[in-house]
């Protein structure tokens, strides 16, 4: 990628985080400012400022208790300078490494309605399609009225194909004939948007097993990842969300939409610590451009 892309994407980043900064990163400065001198009131008061953004106590309780014994160990007394070391904590807290990318690959997106899924599936495509991959959609989501119809104009859009069935189909029979197009294609990858019914987790865990043993039996040489899509303005009710999916299917990355909304910017620390899945990507604006791989240490850059 060259230089002035790179800058490029990062003023994009930092300009979608504006308003998470002035949830998180402001009231630090604010804090550093007004700080005499680290002690037991600068720690309470800055552990408040995590919780309130969104990071969950877990997250919260390990980064404080990492920030204190580095500031004990290097007898650090100045708050600028342990805010600095929060910074590196934050990082590296974030920073899992997103296993690499095996083609074929097969896609399973999952996330409750509303969060953004379809579009965030559309720019997966272009997304793919810009670095040269043969992409594929399925519209897995027949039980929403129209799901497909709405993933019908990202695939116009992105110029893919997709294979869709009428409302109300078997998803796992839209999965079957999706494979059956994908491999004679001859496609890199195959996207598949998926039912958003949380509230029902026993359909929704039978239908994703269903499509799943479909993918296996159909598709054995691809690379399955169940990719799981949270809007970050839903805070710690996104984390609850993250916890539900993880029981009905493995997964293997996130999505976070919505970062340029009102949204906290802690819950991708929560993620993190109380999951242990790696963030993929992160939407921060409604831009084709917007949605951006997750690099830890360029998001808590842009974050301060």
């Amino acid at each position: 990628m060259s230089e002035t892309k790179k800058k490029g994407l990062f003023a994009r980043l930092r300009e979608g985080l504006s308003k998470t900064r002035g949830n998180l990163t402001e009231k630090v400065d604010v804090l550093v400012k007004e700080t005499r001198k680290i002690d037991e009131d600068f720690y309470e008061e800055l552990e408040d400022i995590l919780i309130l953004s969104d990071c969950g106590m877990k997250a919260t309780t390990a980064i404080m208790d990492e920030l204190r014994d580095r500031v004990k160990a290097g007898k650090i007394t100045d708050a600028a300078q342990a805010k600095e070391i929060l910074k590196q904590i934050m990082v590296e807290q974030m920073d899992i490494p997103r296993p690499p990318l095996k083609w074929p690959m097969v896609m399973l997106v999952v996330g409750v309605n509303g969060v953004g899924k379809t579009t965030t599936i559309g720019k997966l495509s272009l997304r793919f399609q810009s670095i040269g991959r043969k992409v594929m959609l399925a519209a897995g989501d027949t039980f929403r009225a129209a799901a497909a119809e709405q993933l019908s104009i990202w695939a116009d859009r992105a110029r893919v194909p997709i294979v869709k069935h009428e409302e109300g189909a078997d998803p796992a029979a839209v999965v079957f004939d999706a494979v059956k197009s994908a491999k004679a294609q001859d496609a890199d990858l195959l996207i598949v948007d998926t039912a958003g019914r949380l509230h029902n987790k026993k359909n929704l865990m039978d239908e994703l097993n269903k499509m799943r043993r479909v993918i296996d039996r159909e598709y054995p040489e691809a690379d399955v990842r169940c990719i799981l899509v949270l809007d970050a303005t839903t805070g710690q009710n996104g984390l609850a969300q993250a916890r539900a999916f993880k029981e009905v299917c493995e997964i293997g990355g996130i999505i976070l939409t919505k970062l340029d909304g009102t949204a906290k910017g802690g819950i991708a620390l929560a993620i993190r610590q109380e999951l242990e899945v790696p963030v993929w990507y992160i939407g921060v604006g409604e831009g084709i451009d917007d949605l951006q791989p997750f690099v830890a240490k360029d998001f808590v850059e842009a974050l301060f």
